[in-house]
């Protein structure tokens, strides 16, 4: 008599106690997406102005960590690493050319020597510590027929000298020069059909205004993968010739 009527009373609470437990994990799912977006340092520019939907930023030198892989996760994961301590503190490491200043590779040194350098100056393991290092955003991802390379750009605080070095052979330590770059954003995920959707509005866009494109345009992501698809923020970009950019803003103030 009262069997069909329990089981659907248990029925009735299995379903709520499930949604009630949906509910708490989309609150702290969105917490954590709010928590990252709050605490993660971003890279700093100046905007100069814009046309349309398209903004264009002035940023400063910065130095990056970089790695090609086979796929974003892969190359998200190797970088994670570097920043968790997959690195050699700069202390024990003597830079053995002089730094580029054109997006190309800094030497690391021969790891070897260097350490065999540091114990006939005197100093110790304790000195040679791996160093943990803040995540900045966005997070840069360039993809071609080679797979995926993707860069972290470091905190302000580091420079050629300071930055420690990678551990991982497949990573290195680049500088980027100063630049002007033109970005278009879009939330969500960034999948390769919007993005791809972004690119040709933002390259449409700026060849109506007759500024020049000087490199390959590339996509900036500003959250982790855990971050709720609703709250991510993403850019595509590439950098312009700076009088085009600055004419084209001109013409419009």
């Amino acid at each position: 008599m009262f069997g069909p009527r329990l089981a659907e009373a248990v029925n009735r609470r299995a379903i709520g106690a499930t949604a009630a437990l949906a509910g708490l994990s989309l609150v702290a799912w969105t917490g954590w997406g709010a928590y990252v977006n709050r605490t993660t340092e971003r890279v700093p520019y100046t905007e100069i102005g814009g046309v349309g939907d398209v903004e264009f930023r002035e940023y400063p030198e910065t130095i990056v960590v970089a790695t090609r892989a086979e796929n974003e996760s892969v190359a998200f994961r190797r970088l994670f690493e570097y920043l968790g301590g997959a690195n050699r503190n700069s202390k024990q490491v003597s830079m053995t050319a002089p730094v580029a200043t054109d997006g190309e590779r800094i030497n690391v040194g021969d790891a070897t020597s260097d350490e065999a350098a540091g114990e006939a100056n005197g100093e110790t393991n304790s000195e040679t510590e791996s160093e943990d290092v803040s995540m900045t955003a966005p997070v840069r991802t360039d993809c071609d027929g080679e797979g995926v390379r993707m860069e972290f750009v470091l905190p302000a605080e580091y420079t050629p000298e300071t930055a420690p070095r990678p551990t991982d052979p497949r990573v290195e330590l680049v500088i980027r020069p100063s630049r002007t770059i033109a970005v278009l954003g879009f939330s969500g995920s960034a999948r390769d059909r919007k993005a791809k959707e972004i690119e040709s509005k933002l390259l449409e866009t700026l060849a109506e205004e007759g500024i020049e494109a000087i490199d390959e345009p590339t996509l900036l992501q500003y959250n982790d993968p855990y971050t709720p698809p609703f709250m991510r923020r993403n850019e595509v970009a590439v950098e312009v010739v700076a009088d085009d950019a600055a004419a084209a803003v001109g013409d419009r103030s």
